[in-house]
């Protein structure tokens, strides 16, 4: 049976290059209606996370979580996935810096209409922010990280650094480790603390 995550695939394949009719099939057998063009693997963790804590099933709802590895894709995804292509709605999360790339490419798509949620710089800003400095650090003692934290907050290029922008950094300096804490992160919010530009985005969905 096919199935939302064969889907995911099949699109990433199709906008490298491959063809598009596995796509197209399986778009129609999983009725999907919605793409959330996320920038990457730790954005859709977030977005899985906070669903589980919802208790959304998003693939369920005919909703496809899509991460594109970058927001210079947007253009290819839009254009594949918009009224041009398999004509479902589009929506996403983006960071403010990438906010140009997804107007751009949404409007070339022909979808310029339809919601993108900017987080004030990423979303591990705005988590971060929702959370506190504290909290999070302490979810990084929880995680086993703290070692690695201390031996980071140690080095020259940290000192004078705001604690919001340390851990920040912290976060993307070992490969997997934003896609971890995108989900630990968001389970550690109570429900009052979910930041805007991720609860807007669940607010359409």
């Amino acid at each position: 049976m096919a199935d939302m995550k064969a889907f995911r695939a099949a699109v990433i394949a199709w906008a490298a290059g491959a063809p598009g009719d596995e796509a197209r099939a399986l778009a129609a057998q999983v009725e999907v209606r919605t793409a959330v063009l996320l920038e990457g693997l730790s954005d859709a963790a977030a977005v899985d996370a906070l669903a589980a804590s919802r208790g959304r099933d998003l693939a369920a709802d005919g909703v496809c979580v899509l991460p594109m590895g970058g927001a210079m894709s947007v253009g290819r995804f839009a254009g594949l996935l918009g009224p041009a292509g398999l004509d479902l709605r589009l929506t996403g999360l983006c960071d403010e810096a990438e906010f140009g790339y997804y107007a751009r490419g949404l409007e070339r798509a022909g979808a310029q209409g339809h919601g993108i949620h900017v987080c004030a710089a990423d979303l591990e800003d705005e988590l971060i922010r929702a959370l506190g400095v504290n909290r999070v650090k302490e979810i990084i003692r929880e995680e086993g990280d703290d070692r690695p934290l201390r031996t980071f907050l140690r080095q020259p290029a940290q000192q004078g650094r705001a604690p919001e922008q340390q851990l920040r950094r912290f976060l993307g300096t070992k490969k997997g480790r934003k896609i971890h804490y995108g989900r630990v992160l968001v389970e550690a919010l109570g429900p009052d603390r979910v930041p805007a530009p991720l609860d807007s985005l669940f607010a359409g969905l």
